[in-house]
């Protein structure tokens, strides 16, 4: 069965409930439940404790950072510490058919992405050829984290329209970015604060591997990354930190992602709109260190006591400690390998080779820069169009392949 056909039989399971995946495909799905233990970083509380350090802080944001852009839609502008889905929601584990799974990948998405229907063939494939279960593991406020008035698109229709009026030059708006180009363009610092959420969440559920308390999962079961677009941003961020030596033997396969947050270009349809890609590119390339006096809490987390931040902070721009990054990632290269699209005008595949393999070219990361014979984009690099299904079948087995035997071993 190719690529085509695989991704008709798995459109059903996108809805995030393993429907239409049968033993007959090689995988059999089951769901595991989730509740985030960090909710507690996110925005909207009235005060916030730093566990590790034993700090409290106020939960008002500084004056700052005032709405330029208030929707009508009520939704958008609910605290971010009260949005029920993002703290329990459900994940499908893709396991081989007739064996007991040989490692376990995680699959990281791309920003602003609400199904799982381009990511179910990459996830079949994945276990079919290495032997292993995937997790596609959905990042704060996306997929099944996304509250439904967000992907209602009447309501989105409405936002882009606002959107648009208060903005006459923005680029890029549309229904399917309004609700995250809304949030990002009032509160840049939820980037930081939803993408902390998801690296802790991922944490959590390691740890609750290597406890034995997940069910099913052998507690020595290795762990390894598939990531895409920004989920290799957070990927990176993950085995640079390495907290508790969670990641030490962890492999990495990056595809269309990997470079520093200003060196890639999302303003898109399918992505963020113009005027909240320059807002959240403002704060943190241009405005970041006037803002740490007047959010004490946001520095907090960016010191030397969080190595998130400290890691996270390194990949905010090409020039922000590079000697750091590039020594990080050449201690970190025989366990990654990227895959760049030469096409890419999201992520620029020009742009991955300078993050990964840095300024002189002195990082051993394997980088493939590949060319698809067929129109493509960095939101659908492998379109289920048939007239097309024989070369889209060549290059996404080309892909996988690079992957599989990169996380295979």
């Amino acid at each position: 069965m190719g690529y085509l056909e695989e991704y008709r039989a798995l459109e059903a399971a996108s809805d995030g409930t393993g429907e239409g995946v049968s033993p007959r495909l090689g995988a059999t799905v089951r769901l595991l439940d989730f509740r985030s233990t960090a909710g507690d970083v996110l925005p909207g509380a009235a005060s916030y404790q730093c566990r590790d350090h034993d700090r409290r802080f106020d939960g008002a944001m500084p004056a700052r950072t005032a709405a330029v852009f208030r929707p009508e839609e009520g939704s958008l502008l609910m605290p971010d510490c009260d949005v029920e889905c993002n703290l329990r929601y459900r994940c499908m584990l893709m396991e081989p058919t007739g064996m007991e799974a040989r490692g376990l990948i995680v699959l990281l998405h791309g920003l602003n992405e609400k199904r799982w229907d381009k990511y179910m063939p990459w996830a079949l494939r994945l276990v079919r050829q290495t032997g292993k279960a995937v997790l596609p593991f959905p990042l704060a406020f996306h997929m099944n984290r996304t509250p439904a008035p967000w992907a209602d698109a009447r309501r989105m229709a409405k936002v882009s329209a606002e959107r648009r009026a208060a903005f006459p030059a923005i680029a890029g708006s549309s229904l399917a970015n309004a609700a995250i180009s809304s949030r990002l363009h009032m509160l840049p610092q939820r980037f930081f604060w939803s993408g902390l959420q998801a690296y802790q969440d991922i944490i959590t559920f390691v740890r609750d591997l290597r406890a034995g308390a997940l069910p099913g999962l052998s507690a020595a079961l290795p762990v390894d990354f598939f990531a895409y677009s920004i989920g290799a941003f957070l990927s990176e961020i993950l085995l640079m930190a390495d907290e508790g030596g969670l990641f030490a033997s962890s492999r990495l396969f990056l595809f269309c992602g990997g470079p520093t947050l200003d060196r890639m270009y999302p303003t898109s349809r399918y992505i963020l709109d113009s005027e909240a890609t320059i807002a959240l590119y403002s704060f943190f390339n241009e405005h970041l260190e006037n803002e740490f006096p007047r959010d004490p809490r946001l520095a907090h987390y960016f010191s030397d006591g969080h190595p998130a931040g400290r890691v996270f902070r390194s990949m905010l721009s090409y020039h922000t400690m590079r000697e750091e990054r590039e020594r990080r990632f050449r201690d970190l290269a025989a366990r990654i390998r990227s895959v760049a699209l030469l096409q890419d005008s999201v992520i620029p595949a020009g742009e991955v080779l300078n993050t990964l393999q840095g300024s002189f070219r002195n990082v051993p990361i394997p980088v493939d820069v590949l060319d698809f014979p067929y129109p493509y984009t960095h939101i659908q690099p492998f379109p289920a169009i048939p007239q097309i299904a024989e070369d889209v079948e060549r290059a996404f087995a080309s892909v996988m392949d690079a992957a599989s035997a990169h996380l295979a071993g």
